[in-house]
């Protein structure tokens, strides 16, 4: 379990050595980045075939934990890590930029080795350290040259984003002032008694809000819209497929470990409402199809949201299903859009003209819609079910809003899909889209229908995942054998 650390500091390393590469060699620094990631993704699915026996922690230098720093690994963490490293070799020609090229890749190798500490981090501080990390390496990735629109999205999302940092900063502030310690291991031993109160609920709503805004929270998520119709569509599609669900995961370790009281769930559920309401308004009114399917991102968040409010491992399981959904979805939604982006009006006759794309598209369309037997049908099934069980007014009005929403999906999407296949009144120009595009967003398709084939298997695999993570003694366990709580009495 050792390598568990090289997920982090391999492609940290790699990012800060790329410039001094690229001096000795082009070549080499173009394939280094690359190369560096196959090794990763080895190393994860290594990592990955050892967690049959359990979840598996790693302190750092030999200190033992509260007192260390210790990285804790799930099938859930791992497999969030696998996804953004496998996103980021598969969209890695988004930084091919001649006059930049260096600086993109190394920040993209940034981005990968600071969402991997995120989600692998059992410390709260240093979750945050690696969200600024996280933050910074987006900033460039975001801008497009020579396009102001980009520069203005770019700045909408650093206020946001580091005005969310400044509330983590003070929720963990709150935490350490109530308990002496930041580990989550130690924390969720002491929650019972110095969290479940007054302050605790503050600094859970100071960290969700912070956190939110890479989770596309309602309502610090003004800036995808912008982000994701002027960022290269690429970058688009690892933001929105991957990133956005490394803060989810984060904020759910926090619900479950150290704030798993009914104010917490309420509020989460509140909000996942709220977000579901506006995107698939927004989504709905929208005549940019690179806006609408950033709405529709917002949209797919807040049912995550709405999803993890469900105490117990029923909510767990329905939140993970439409989060791996989308994560197969909407990238390959946004690389469809990079020839098809602007007025969904102007996109008559592009089926026709792009076939093998527009059928891709209408796979996609109608799995996120959710018809039967696709897996954004079963997604929405395991959501929908825990909901009608509670039976609570909270929880019969959040079905009527999934189930509002579903209308809302049709609605916009077949419009885009009869536009797809309507003959235009006049020539229309329509660039035809790139191979490695379409090749992309085949194969995620492919793993769509691949999941339908496995469905069982990938049924059980969920639920294994949401046991690990509802399994708050198994957390504490595994991070510390002995009571981390005997050791501070003494």
């Amino acid at each position: 379990m050792n390598q568990l650390v090289l997920l982090i500091v391999l492609p940290l390393l790699i990012a800060f050595l790329l410039p001094m590469i690229e001096r000795l060699s082009r070549l080499l620094a173009y394939w280094v980045g690359p190369f560096m990631l196959l090794l990763t993704i080895a190393i994860g699915l290594n990592l990955w075939s050892g967690l049959a026996s359990g979840p598996q922690a790693l302190n750092l230098g030999g200190f033992r934990p509260p007192m260390g720093i210790t990285l804790y690994a799930d099938y859930v963490s791992l497999l969030f890590v696998l996804a953004l490293h496998i996103g980021c070799l598969l969209f890695w020609s988004v930084w091919d930029h001649p006059a930049d090229a260096i600086r993109r890749r190394a920040l993209s190798l940034l981005m990968v080795a600071a969402g991997s500490g995120m989600v692998l981090s059992a410390d709260l501080f240093n979750v945050y350290v690696f969200y600024e990390l996280l933050a910074v390496a987006t900033y460039g990735l975001i801008i497009r040259a020579n396009v102001a629109a980009s520069f203005a999205s770019a700045i909408r999302y650093l206020v946001l984003s580091a005005f969310g940092a400044a509330l983590i900063l003070i929720g963990i502030a709150l935490v350490y002032s109530a308990t002496g310690t930041l580990n989550l291991a130690h924390l969720a031993q002491l929650a019972p008694e110095q969290l479940n109160n007054t302050r605790g609920l503050a600094a859970f709503m100071l960290m969700l809000v912070g956190f939110g805004v890479k989770a596309e929270l309602f309502a610090v998520n003004s800036w995808v819209p912008e982000v994701y119709s002027t960022a290269p569509r690429r970058m688009a599609a690892l933001l929105a497929g991957v990133v956005s669900k490394l803060a989810m995961l984060v904020i759910l370790r926090l619900l479950v470990l150290l704030f798993p009281y009914p104010e917490s769930y309420q509020v989460l559920m509140v909000l996942g409402i709220l977000g579901v309401i506006t995107g698939e308004l927004a989504a709905w009114r929208s005549q940019d199809l690179a806006r609408m399917l950033a709405f529709s991102s917002i949209a797919q968040l807040g049912m995550m949201f709405i999803a993890f409010s469900i105490p117990g491992e029923a909510g767990i399981i329905a939140g993970l299903a439409i989060g791996l959904h989308h994560m197969l979805v909407k990238p390959s939604l946004f690389l469809l859009a990079s020839r098809w982006g602007g007025s969904v009006s102007a996109l008559a006759g592009a089926g026709l003209r792009s076939p093998i794309a527009a059928g891709i598209f209408v796979l996609l369309a109608l799995s996120a819609i959710g018809v039967p037997p696709l897996p954004g049908f079963w997604a929405k099934m395991l959501l929908v079910m825990p909901l009608a069980d509670h039976g609570t007014n909270m929880y019969l009005l959040s079905l009527m809003v999934i189930l509002l929403a579903v209308v809302f999906e049709v609605g916009y999407l077949l419009r885009v899909v009869s536009r797809l296949y309507q003959r235009p009144e006049a020539p229309v120009e329509i660039r035809p889209h790139r191979f490695l595009d379409v090749t992309t967003a085949g194969a995620l398709s492919g793993m769509l229908l691949l999941v339908v084939v496995m469905l069982p298997a990938t049924s059980s695999m969920l639920g294994i995942m949401a046991g690990q993570v509802a399994d708050v003694a198994l957390y504490i366990q595994t991070i510390q054998p002995t009571s981390l709580l005997a050791g501070v009495m003494q």
